[in-house]
């Protein structure tokens, strides 16, 4: 028998689903592209750093950039145990919150030994956000619909980077202080922190307002969308480490890393080395260039699924669109560090990295090739590689500099990279299924 709000609720609401699930994911963007913005203010500030702190030394500035990846880097696991064993909800507001307040804290370092404390701070609390967002994805979207998930938590890394760069940078000029800009930003943080405990929850049914019939179709095309017992093993990688399609995916991922990554971190000193760009020019260059990557973002991977659709064969079409953001990303790199027109350089940047973000295809690469089961554990490792090396890379490009007297040597590695994750994403058999071990 029905219940009495149902009988008196109208049959055309009944049948609409709300959409809870992808307003969860539109928060999920919005914390990655802060988590971004707060990684990049250091960027973004550190001319001012360098100058106040007497830092003259670029191995320096290197370390002080490694301290935030490596604590990223070694808490990827740990934080995928504890999205497992605690509430998705608790562990992403209690991130946010503590990133912000590392990134605020910050603001109150005078020296480089506290404010490398306060990156790894910072690395440590923002590494739980990619595991709990996959976890979401696992309990809240179907399988049709995690392209567009991933697509949307994976999207915050160009989009703040963009927004960070004009962000921090206006900040810094409009109150003359790179400290009030952290200030601003970790409260910000802290705030979006409350938004994502407010709205989000663990699992469908814990939410209040979705209805039945959202409810409905993500428990009908998802058997993850409930509780379960399952928990994250490290033990769980170790025979897929062995085939060919495992290890070029995380290698891949460690080559665009490199570059990504690299430019994020070195652009605002190489801008200002190279070309003399003040606060101003360096944040809208940024800007421009990351913003364009964004778009390039979503725009491959709506090409990808409209090829598919059509008939394209999938080995054919990421192939093709994998080697096109490889070969566009190193030709662009190696064109720029050439240049010494600084607009040329800017141009060339900007059409190096629009394809580059067509990379986060990697993400779903597991499930495509039959992996669905061992997705989180492969996509874990992958994600846990890459930052590790990460880690290492401001160090490297720090000796680098350090040793030639300017930035040509580094933009060349970055090149280097791309042919890398060109090499490597040529290397995956998207016609071999993974073997998948119970």
């Amino acid at each position: 028998m029905p219940k009495i709000n149902e009988l008196y609720q109208n049959p055309e609401e009944q049948l609409k689903a709300t959409n809870v699930r992808w307003r969860i994911f539109i928060i999920m963007l919005l914390l990655g592209a802060i988590n971004y913005i707060d990684r990049t203010s250091l960027s973004i500030a550190m001319p001012y750093i360098t100058e106040e702190f007497g830092i003259e030394d670029t191995r320096i500035v290197g370390a002080i950039h490694s301290a935030f990846f490596w604590a990223y880097a070694l808490m990827q696991i740990p934080s995928g145990v504890l999205a497992d064993k605690f509430k998705t909800r608790n562990i992403i507001a209690i991130a946010t919150i503590a990133w912000g307040g590392f990134q605020a804290v910050a603001a109150l370092c005078h020296g480089i030994f506290t404010l490398s404390l306060s990156r790894l701070g910072l690395g440590v609390s923002e590494a739980p956000i990619m595991p709990a967002g996959a976890k979401l994805m696992g309990t809240w979207l179907t399988p049709t619909e995690r392209g567009r998930g991933s697509m949307l938590l994976d999207g915050g890394a160009p989009l703040g980077t963009a927004f960070g760069a004009v962000i921090i940078a206006g900040l810094i000029g409009f109150f003359g202080s790179w400290r009030m800009a952290f200030i601003i930003a970790g409260v910000g943080t802290i705030l979006a922190g409350l938004l994502a405990w407010w709205y989000i929850r663990t699992y469908p049914n814990e939410h209040p307002k979705i209805n039945k019939a959202e409810l409905e179709h993500i428990e009908k095309y998802n058997l993850d969308s409930k509780k379960t017992d399952k928990k994250y093993k490290l033990s769980d990688i170790k025979p897929y480490l062995k085939q060919r399609n495992v290890l070029a995916l995380i290698f891949g991922w460690v080559c665009y890393s490199f570059v990504f990554y690299g430019l994020m971190t070195w652009l605002p000193l190489y801008f200002q080395a190279t070309y003399g760009f003040n606060i101003k020019s360096m944040g809208g260059a940024m800007a421009i260039i990351f913003l364009v990557c964004f778009i390039g973002q979503l725009t491959g991977g709506y090409i990808m699924d409209k090829w598919r659709n059509a008939g394209g064969k999938t080995s054919t079409v990421l192939h093709t669109m994998l080697a096109i953001s490889a070969i566009t990303a190193g030709v662009g790199i190696f064109l720029c560090a050439r240049s010494d027109n600084p607009t040329m350089a800017i141009i060339l940047l900007t059409i190096a990295l629009f394809p580059l973000r067509w990379a986060s295809i990697y993400w779903s690469i597991p499930s495509l090739l039959g992996a669905q089961k061992v997705a989180g554990t492969i996509c874990g490792t992958m994600n846990f590689t890459s930052n590790l090396f990460a880690a290492i890379l401001p160090i490297v490009i720090g000796f680098i500099v350090q040793a030639t007297g300017n930035y040509f040597a580094a933009m060349m590695f970055f090149a280097a990279s791309a042919i890398g994750y060109l090499i490597c994403s040529l290397l995956i058999n998207f016609d071999k299924p993974m073997d998948v071990y119970e």
